[in-house]
């Protein structure tokens, strides 16, 4: 009995020992799998940056220009630019007919010219570029950072130009259809562009004027965006003449023309004024004309009516006006 205690007890000996032995065994392996696989994640990340760094440089490395050129963009690119110019063009001449059918609005429709022109041809030109060419990040950084030191240094001027006449769009000092006097220049604005404005003088003379001299320079406006403005006829009278009844038969006149618009008063004005050694009495009829494109039609009118009426009532001598 006792003996077979003794066996027993030195099994279970022996199978301590044994496992005393195995578990450092496996804990040796476990450190070791475990070790494979940090090298593993690590290895995994590394390359992940790698090859995101390597998309990043990609990216941000401009692909040769030609590589955006090809037949079928610059086709349709063409014709998007012709599409562009007839729909323009189209909405133009609709805005003009209209303007010259409503007269009242004829000055508030012309002021939308100059605007669907700019920004219908920067809604052109960025279908133009997004839809058609669809250059990545990096080119359009470039080429716009080249394009800004090229304008920058060689067009000045230009740039100036096109930054007055943004500022023309957006302080709104005149709009087309208004009548302007810039430096020499008198009449009728008949287009904003983002370089010059164009307007029409009374000689039928069309003048450019750069939108950087605007910027400069004071510009009077005899409208202010109305249908009517202010009309002065100026007529010479005799040292003599009876002043009150001239100045009635100067009102009178200017409200018997067609051109008259009579919701704004008239004045009559005298001046004495001193020509080869004899005075003179100056008379300035001021009155509105209901079209400003009928400015020197009425003028005309007004000074016919007057001079005709007063010779009638002899108010004035003919041998005066010799």
């Amino acid at each position: 009995m006792i003996k077979n205690f003794w066996i027993l007890l030195l099994v279970l000996v022996s199978l301590f020992a044994s496992a005393q032995q195995i578990a450092p065994i496996q804990k040796d392996s476990t450190v070791r799998v475990d070790t494979l696989k940090v090298i593993e994640v690590e290895g995994t990340t590394q390359e992940i940056a790698e090859k995101v760094e390597k998309e990043l440089i990609e990216d941000l490395t401009p692909p040769p220009i030609w590589k955006f050129f090809s037949f079928s963009k610059i086709f349709w690119s063409l014709l998007l630019v012709l599409i562009g110019y007839l729909l323009i063009r189209f909405i133009v001449t609709v805005l003009e007919r209209f303007a010259e059918k409503f007269t009242t609005q004829r000055i508030t429709i012309k002021g939308l010219i100059p605007i669907v022109k700019i920004f219908g041809w920067i809604f052109v030109m960025i279908l133009i570029v997004i839809g058609i060419f669809q250059p990545p990040a990096a080119t359009v950084i470039a080429v716009m950072a080249s394009l800004g030191i090229a304008i920058g240094f060689a067009a000045q001027d230009i740039l100036k130009n096109v930054f007055g006449g943004v500022m023309i769009l957006l302080d709104r000092p005149f709009k087309v259809g208004d009548k302007i006097e810039v430096g020499s220049f008198y009449g009728e604005v008949i287009e904003i562009g983002l370089r010059s404005i164009r307007i029409i003088t009374p000689d039928d003379s069309l003048v450019s004027i750069p939108n950087g001299e605007l910027m400069n320079k004071s510009v009077s406006n005899a409208n202010n965006g109305e249908a009517n403005c202010q009309v002065v006829a100026e007529i010479y009278l005799p040292i003599t003449v009876n002043t009150n009844r001239v100045r009635q038969v100067a009102i009178e006149s200017a409200q018997v023309s067609k051109y008259i618009y009579l919701n704004k008063p008239i004045a009559v004005l005298f001046f004495n004024e001193v020509k080869e050694k004899r005075s003179y009495l100056k008379m300035r009829l001021k009155a509105y004309v209901i079209d400003i494109r009928y400015e020197f039609a009425f003028k005309s009118d007004m000074t016919e009516i007057v001079m005709k009426q007063l010779l009638e009532e002899k108010l004035m001598d003919p041998e005066d006006l010799n």
